[in-house]
């Protein structure tokens, strides 16, 4: 028998609009992996988006735990790692927050640190450099969350009435984070920090509270979206969108999929953002995921 650890990871959808680098969500759809301690390394991929997982040496998750093992004082050994993935790849969606935390568990495991999912969290958004594609991964549904002075995360997780449901519209290319980050500016003014501020929190009080009449207005924002937009052609139109059933648009995470808020039964609204897009000249994918509720799952089986 030889001991095998499994690993459960969501999605997640950054920022939603005016919460840059703050607020995130869950989404249910996932990266499964299975790991052990092995003579060699060896890496399994298979699912979405296979040929943009790179294997072996160049393998994120593996990537990550050596990181995690050398800032530890420690070497990570071989390891036999089986990935099957959901999340699409390159498109805001957080699969490389998912890789990330995968890695965190896979050292935190083989090299029995015994770390709870706070200190799990702490140090995937070490890595990331912001917390809030980790923080949603690792605790599930929504989650507002800062890095301290001290450098530790602290996240809190939201409860989101199940009247509000999420969707996700996928255009059919990807776009580099890198170069969506060089899009914004250096600096901000006054006036649209204190935009941003009250449209953050009057957002996360609406989610809350399950209070409809705060939206549109509480996706707003000025930080981010406006310098991202000339590269997600239809996404102004997205965001300006007013239909029946539609909460609201945010670009998820540096884009290009849009996360979609509205009313639960109201599919139909989803289905008229994927139409802005297509005016725009770019082919959609419609996902219907739900708010995963979870997050992190990590279990031990055994293997004959």
């Amino acid at each position: 028998m030889s001991a095998l650890t499994e690993v459960r990871v969501p999605a997640s959808s950054a920022n939603l609009g005016p919460g840059f680098d703050t607020l995130g969500l869950a989404l249910g759809v996932y990266l499964y992996c299975r790991f052990r301690i092995a003579s060699e390394d060896l890496v399994r991929v298979s699912g979405r988006d296979t040929a943009s997982i790179p294997a072996e040496s160049e393998n994120l998750i593996l990537k990550t735990a050596r990181e995690v093992a050398g800032a530890h004082g420690r070497e990570l050994p071989p390891v036999y790692l089986e990935i099957e993935n959901e999340i699409p790849v390159g498109k805001g969606l957080g699969s490389s927050a998912a890789a990330l935390v995968v890695g965190v568990v896979l050292a935190d495991r083989v090299l029995d640190m015994g770390w709870d999912e706070h200190r799990l969290l702490d140090e995937a958004a070490r890595i990331e450099g912001h917390p809030d594609n980790v923080s949603a991964a690792v605790l599930g549904s929504v989650t507002t969350a800062a890095i301290g002075a001290d450098g530790v995360t602290r996240a809190v997780r939201l409860e989101v009435p199940r009247a509000f449901s999420v969707a996700v519209v996928c255009p059919d290319y990807e776009l580099s984070t890198l170069k969506m980050r060089a899009a914004l500016p250096d600096r901000c003014s006054r006036d649209d920090a204190v935009f941003n501020i009250q449209r953050a929190t009057l957002l996360v009080a609406a989610l809350l509270k399950g209070n409809r009449e705060a939206f549109p207005v509480a996706f707003e924002d000025r930080l981010h979206q406006p310098y991202r937009s000339p590269h997600v052609p239809g996404l102004d139109a997205i965001l300006k969108l007013r239909v029946p059933g539609l909460l609201g648009c945010a670009l998820s995470g540096a884009g290009p999929a849009v996360l979609v808020l509205y009313e639960t039964g109201r599919e139909d609204a989803v289905h008229a953002v994927a139409r802005e897009f297509e005016k725009a000249g770019c082919q959609s994918e419609v996902m219907f995921p739900h708010l995963d509720r979870t997050g992190l799952v990590v279990k031990n089986v055994s293997q004959q």
